[in-house]
C-alpha cells in the first residue's frame, strides 16, 4: 500500500470526526471519498497531509509512519500534494510565483529549476500564457488547474483533492475533470473527496463511503453507487438521486 490509515481518530471538542477510520490506497489507485457533510472526508485529507494532527491511530506513506512525532511535516509534504476546494492562490502573486513559492522557500530548490518545472506543467495544461497573470484574471477552472499544478510541481507520490469541482460553474468542471483523468492515465495515486457522484464514477477505481467518521462501505464505483450493500449507503444515495446529483 502506498497509503495506509489505521484506526485514525480525530476529535474537535465534543465532536468525533474520525472514529477509528481505516483506509488503504494502493500505488496508482484513485479512491473517491463520498459521504454527507461532516462525515470526515476533508478532515481525513488534512490529517494525511499533516495539516491536522490526529488524536490516535497511525498513517503510513510508502511504509513510513508520517504521524510519528519525529516526522518533519515539510519533508512529508514534499511527497504529498493537496488541492483545496477554494484554490487558495495568493491574489497578490502571479501564477508562476504561486507555483514556485513552496519549492523555493520551503523546499530550498533553485529558483531557476523550480520555474522551469512550473512552466513545463503550465504548458501541459494549456496555461503557459498565463504565467505572468494574477489569479483574478483567470476563470475558476483555470485557477483550479493552477492549484493542481502547484500541488504537482514537487512530483508527489500522492495527490489529495478536496472537493475540487464544487466551487466551479458547471461548464468549467470539464476542464478540471480532463486534467484529473490525464493524471490518472499517467499513474498518479489520488484520494479525492467529492459530493459529485458522476465525478466519482468517472475517475475512481474505488469509492469509499464515510459515515460517522468511519469507512462504512467501499468497492468499485458501479457496486457502491449502483448496488450498495449497507442500508446507510442506500439512504445517502437516495438523497443524492432526489437532488439530481447521481
Amino acid at each position: 500500500m502506498l497509503l495506509s490509515c489505521k484506526n485514525v481518530r480525530k476529535v474537535f471538542g465534543d465532536h468525533v470526526i474520525l472514529d477509528g477510520l481505516g483506509l488503504d490506497v494502493a500505488e496508482h489507485e484513485v479512491v473517491a471519498l463520498i459521504g454527507a457533510s461532516g462525515s470526515g472526508k476533508s478532515t481525513l485529507l488534512r490529517c494525511v497531509n499533516l495539516l491536522t494532527e490526529i488524536d490516535d491511530g497511525t498513517i503510513h506513506l510508502d511504509g513510513d509512519e508520517i504521524t510519528d512525532p519525529q516526522a518533519d511535516p515539510d519533508v512529508v509534504r514534499q511527497r504529498i500534494g493537496l488541492v483545496f476546494q477554494s484554490y487558495n492562490l495568493f491574489p497578490h502573486m502571479t501564477v508562476l510565483d504561486n507555483i514556485t513559492l513552496a519549492p523555493v522557500r520551503v523546499h530550498k530548490r533553485p529558483p531557476a529549476e523550480a520555474k522551469a518545472q512550473a512552466m513545463q506543467w503550465l504548458d501541459r495544461v494549456g496555461l503557459a500564457g498565463k504565467a505572468g497573470a494574477y489569479p483574478d484574471r483567470l476563470s475558476g477552472g483555470q485557477q483550479q488547474r493552477v492549484a493542481i499544478v502547484r500541488a504537482l510541481v514537487n512530483n508527489p507520490r500522492l495527490l489529495l483533492l478536496d472537493e475540487v469541482t464544487s466551487a466551479l460553474d458547471p461548464e468549467l468542471v470539464g476542464e478540471v475533470l480532463t486534467m484529473i483523468r490525464e493524471l490518472k492515465g499517467e499513474g498518479m495515486t489520488m484520494v479525492l473527496a467529492t459530493h459529485e457522484m458522476g465525478f466519482a464514477r468517472q475517475v475512481a477505481d474505488r469509492v469509499a463511503f464515510l459515515d460517522g467518521g468511519r469507512v462504512l462501505e467501499q468497492g468499485p464505483p458501479a457496486q457502491v453507487l449502483g448496488d450498495p450493500v449497507e442500508a446507510r449507503t442506500r439512504q445517502f444515495l437516495a438523497r443524492i438521486i432526489e437532488a439530481g446529483r447521481l
